[in-house]
């Protein structure tokens, strides 16, 4: 790493608002968000490990969805909001290193985790005969390990070629949290091919679990349509819909973020989409979710008033 890199110490994040009485806003608003994101995805992973009815491979890359997005809000949100209570844009170099690579980490990951729920949706709908044997519970591990460990060496390899580069364009970082792109405009150098190379590289696997994604489903709507029965196919889409809803504002958003043409380019438009995609799915899919699965929240009742009738028979 050269001196120029290395002789920073901090970077200085972008601020969502320029006066204090706006920062304050910012921070209860990320609060609430951050709340209801902590809420909804502790219940989801505190109702799937108790129910045992619910111990089946959708609901168990279900928790792992929601153990992966309380991960990725809590990396950006709770650094976000601590510097708009206290009035300040700083994060260490350490901190902002970190908070790349674990942002990075859970993102891909998240983004492999639901190529594997349309994998199990398409086998469950397609392939109900075969389904306990496609996707036993060894099968669910290792597909599971699979997306952890790509997410990992994904992350990895774009952190170090990342902060690799001599940073010599200062230290503010054009984004609310430590991102790739803002901190390549800081590099002194020729960042053409390091940059196409992590385009290419990134490009080419969502590109690969996306085309996974639409034939999958191209499969299950066509099998769905095949049922007979009504209510056999508003079961069967039921199932489908939230998972499809999640990945279309997942793709939509990171689309956007780096296909759209530079001429609409801005720094608050990005910051806008960024928390479109950082912020706001963690805290929406646990809604999306519970909101069509009467299982789930069936169980998440169960849950709570059990919990409610221990507490008065102990009082």
């Amino acid at each position: 790493m050269s001196n120029s890199s290395s002789s920073i110490s901090q970077f200085l994040l972008l601020p969502f608002a320029d006066t204090q009485e706006l920062q304050l806003l910012h921070f209860w608003f990320f609060l609430g968000i951050y709340l209801a994101a902590l809420l909804g995805n502790g219940l989801i992973i505190i109702t799937i490990a108790c129910d045992h009815r619910l111990h089946t491979p959708m609901y168990f890359f279900l928790l792992n969805l929601s153990v992966l997005d309380l991960g990725c809000i809590s990396t950006t949100v709770p650094k976000s909001m601590a510097n708009s209570l206290w009035d300040t844009r700083a994060i260490s170099y350490t901190g902002c290193v970190a908070q790349l690579f674990f942002f990075t980490f859970l993102f891909y990951r998240e983004y492999c985790l639901l190529t594997v729920m349309a994998y199990d949706r398409y086998v469950a709908i397609c392939h109900p005969l075969h389904y306990g044997t496609l996707l036993g519970s060894r099968a669910c591990v290792h597909m599971a390990a699979a997306a952890w460990a790509s997410g990992f060496l994904n992350a990895v390899l774009h952190t170090a070629n990342t902060f690799s580069l001599p940073l010599c364009h200062g230290n503010a970082v054009d984004q609310f949290f430590c991102e790739i792109p803002p901190i390549l405009k800081l590099s002194c150098s020729d960042t053409y091919l390091r940059e196409t190379g992590f385009l290419v590289v990134s490009a080419y696997l969502s590109i690969g679990c996306f085309v996974f994604i639409v034939v999958s489903y191209v499969q299950i709507f066509r099998a769905v349509l095949r049922i007979p029965s009504q209510q056999g196919r508003h079961k069967a889409f039921s199932t489908c819909l939230p998972h499809l809803a999640v990945v279309s504002l997942f793709v939509s958003t990171v689309v956007f973020v780096y296909l759209k043409p530079p001429s609409i380019s801005s720094l608050f438009l990005d910051q806008v989409v960024s928390f479109l995609y950082s912020v706001v799915p963690p805290a929406v899919n646990p809604l999306i979710y519970s909101m069509r699965n009467q299982e789930l929240k069936d169980a998440m009742w169960k849950l709570m008033t059990g919990r409610l009738n221990s507490n008065k028979l102990l009082i």
